[in-house]
Parts: C-alpha cells; sequence; structure tokens
C-alpha cells in the first residue's frame, strides 16, 4: 500500500512496540514524555551550550515525577517494574542523555546500592529524601587509573580503632560536586568495600570536570579522599568484594539499554521530519531513494534494539536476567544509537551541526554512554566468555 506523508508511520510503530506493553507502562511513559517535553526539552539547548545545569531543581522536578529509584520498593520508591523503569530512561534520554544519567546514578547506582547492601538505619536516613529529590547521590567506583578494570582501584580504606580512614581518588563521578552523598568504594584488607561519604566531610571534595564536549547538561566531577575519617556504621554491610559494585552497574546498564534508544528515536524523528519539510531540486528531501534507505536502515535498528530492550526488560522482572545478556544489549543499543544519530546528521546537513536540532548533541552525548558503565570492548569480552567459556581480560 503506498503510504502519503499524512499517514507516515513512526519508526517503532512498524514492528507494532505498544502492543507489547501493558497499559500501566505505556501510562508511564506517557506521563515521563509529557513532563520531560513540558519541562526539560525547552531548555536543554541552552544548558548543553552553557555547560550548566540547574542539578538542585531538576533533582526535585524528577522526584517529583517520582523516576528517581523508580524501580525499588518501599521508602518513598514507586516500585515499578523493570520495563516501566527502562521506558521513564527511554523517554529521558529522548530529550539528553545527561538527563538520564543523572537519574540513572541517583537511582540504579547510588540509591540502589544503599537499597540493596545498607543498613536499615543507612535506608532510613538517605532514600526517602533520595527518591524526593531533596539528596542527590554519586557513586565513587572509577579511578584515573581504573575505569574498566575496577580491581585495579588504589583507593584505600584502613582502620583507625572503630573508625575508617579513607584515601584515594575517583574520576568522571556523574553529580559528584553536587551530591549529599558519595558511595564510595575502597580497598581494605577484608577486600573492596562500600562507604557512604556525606558532603562537607573534612579532607572530602569533588570539583568539577570542566570543557567538555560530551555530556554538558550534566555534573561530571572529581572525588579526592585525603584521611577522611568515618564512622564504622558508614560502611554498607552487606556488599563485600567487587560483587557489590558490579551488581550495581548491572542496574545502571539496564538502563542505559532503554535510554540509548531514546536517543536514537528523537534523533530519527527529527531526521524524518527534517526530510519531509526540505526541499532539494523542486522535491521533497524525504522523496529521494538514498534518504528512504538511509531512514529505512535506522529504523530497523531501532525496533530491534527496541525489541531487545523489552525482552531484556522482562527476563529483568521474572529474575532471570543475567550479566553477559546486559552487555548484549548494552553493546548493541548503544553502537546502533551512536550510528543512528550520525546518519540523521548527514541527512540534516549543515544544519544537523548546531544546537537548532539534537542530533550531533544526542551523538556527542553517546560517544561518553559507548564508554561508561562497560566499554564496547569489555561487553565484548563478557560477551565472548560466556560463549567461549574463556577468559579473555588479562
Amino acid at each position: 500500500m503506498k503510504s502519503s506523508p499524512s499517514t507516515a508511520t513512526h519508526p517503532l510503530a512498524l514492528l507494532a512496540v505498544d502492543g507489547l506493553l501493558s497499559a500501566e507502562e505505556r501510562e508511564i511513559r506517557a506521563t515521563v514524555r509529557a513532563a520531560a517535553d513540558r519541562e526539560l526539552r525547552p531548555h536543554i539547548a541552552g544548558w548543553f551550550e552553557k555547560g550548566e545545569i540547574p542539578a538542585r531543581e531538576l533533582a526535585r522536578t524528577l522526584g517529583g515525577l517520582g523516576v528517581l529509584g523508580m524501580h525499588l520498593d518501599g521508602y518513598g520508591c514507586a516500585g515499578t517494574n523493570s520495563v516501566a523503569y527502562g521506558l521513564a530512561c527511554m523517554e529521558l534520554e529522548a530529550v539528553d542523555s545527561g538527563l538520564r544519567s543523572l537519574v540513572s546514578v541517583q537511582g540504579s547506582l547510588a540509591m540502589y546500592a544503599i537499597w540493596k547492601y545498607g543498613s536499615e538505619e543507612q535506608k532510613q536516613r538517605w532514600l526517602p529524601k533520595m527518591a524526593a529529590g531533596e539528596y542527590i547521590g554519586c557513586f565513587g567506583l572509577t579511578e584515573p587509573d581504573a575505569g574498566s578494570d575496577p580491581g585495579a582501584m588504589r583507593t584505600n580504606a584502613k582502620r583507625d580503632g572503630s573508625d575508617w580512614i579513607l584515601n584515594g581518588t575517583k574520576m568522571w563521578i556523574t553529580n559528584g560536586s553536587v551530591a549529599d552523598v558519595a558511595v564510595v568504594w575502597a580497598r581494605t584488607e577484608e577486600g573492596v568495600r562500600g562507604f557512604l561519604v556525606p558532603a562537607g566531610t573534612p579532607g572530602f571534595s569533588a570539583p568539577e570536570i570542566k570543557m567538555k564536549l560530551s555530556l554538558r547538561a550534566s555534573v561530571t566531577a572529581e572525588l579526592v579522599l585525603e584521611d577522611v575519617r568515618l564512622p564504622a556504621d558508614a560502611m554498607l554491610p552487606d556488599a563485600r568484594g567487587l560483587s557489590g559494585p558490579l551488581g550495581c552497574l548491572n542496574e545502571a546498564r539496564f538502563g542505559i539499554v532503554f535510554g540509548a534508544l531514546g536517543a536514537a528515536r528523537d534523533c530519527l524523528e527529527t531526521a524524518i521530519s527534517y526530510a519531509r519539510d526540505r526541499t532539494v531540486f523542486a522535491r521533497s528531501l524525504a522523496s529521494y531513494q538514498l534518504t528512504q534507505q538511509k531512514l529505512a536502515d535506522m529504523a530497523v535498528e531501532l525496533g530491534k534494539g527496541m525489541l531487545l530492550a523489552l525482552h531484556l526488560g522482562r527476563l529483568k522482572d521474572a529474575g532471570e536476567l543475567t550479566p553477559e545478556q546486559i552487555s548484549v544489549g548494552k553493546l548493541n543499543n548503544v553502537r546502533e544509537a551512536i550510528a543512528i544519530a550520525r546518519e540523521c546528521r548527514t541527512i540534516l546537513g549543515a544544519n544537523g551541526i548546531t544546537l537548532e536540532y539534537p542530533v550531533l548533541r544526542h551523538a556527542n552525548n553517546l560517544e561518553s554512554v559507548l564508554t561508561y558503565e562497560g566499554t564496547s570492548e569489555v561487553h565484548s569480552l563478557v560477551i565472548g566468555k560466556a560463549l567461549t567459556g574463556e577468559q579473555a581480560f588479562r
């Protein structure tokens, strides 16, 4: 059947994706999309250009929307299923990866670490206000010389009576300089342990990292710990070894599987709209075969990525999702999202490099998403180990 512009099909409608969602999931997605379009999208280009965001205000807005720690139960959290959380990530990243990063770090890293590994006292102290956006959290694992290999961390914690003394440096920490509490992972005689470091603790500082070309609408900082003294109850009691922080990373990676598709979808929607409106050689750009080939290829990859994300979400809700499956989702969906963003830029031509359109902003952001929470190389090796049984990291 020949389609006219008035009956053009949305890219995700090609595979009837909405039919795979429950009414509640569609409602949550619509609520987040409407709020994002109303309160975030009008400002995002300016925030990106300035390299500054109103982090406190945003946290309260997102807390009021109910998306901070929304997949956790209790303590003021919404307790939604994993698919609903993924769809929220998708809508937020359709505006900007930096906004989804704020939510991911708050909910899937800092809050999840406390919710999963913390004492009841720690949960009661931090989680309700973090869910409301009144407190902001960050997650300190990556170091200047220990990114893909967290086991090489140098940050250490030593006992001094009943206290702990922490020394070390963490790098590329989202929310770091605005956080009220930092979840810091350090090496001890008992292995890697997690500690809650409140802002303002003597010896703890978080200088912001500037001059970024990616994730400019996001706060990124270094964490510096110089003889930071913490009481015994600052330790997360139920996290022992690297399985603690790696468990948190899997939560964040899951959000990225959906989130990256939001950036890709926004790029593709922009490119289709632009191509239909743009006249080239007395015809719409959308009417040319080469343009339609690009759009068709991108729509196919976006749809495949969405089906993969939904499948992984259903597995997660069933308690059956494995780390290598998360690696498949993160590797594929971020890789395809950045390819879509770059291809969409070619359709917009020179207009594609301006902040009037979102495509190159998304592409720049996705360069960071491609790296954080595990590089493509690391996820490839996780998948390779699953397939062969052979460890190739060392």
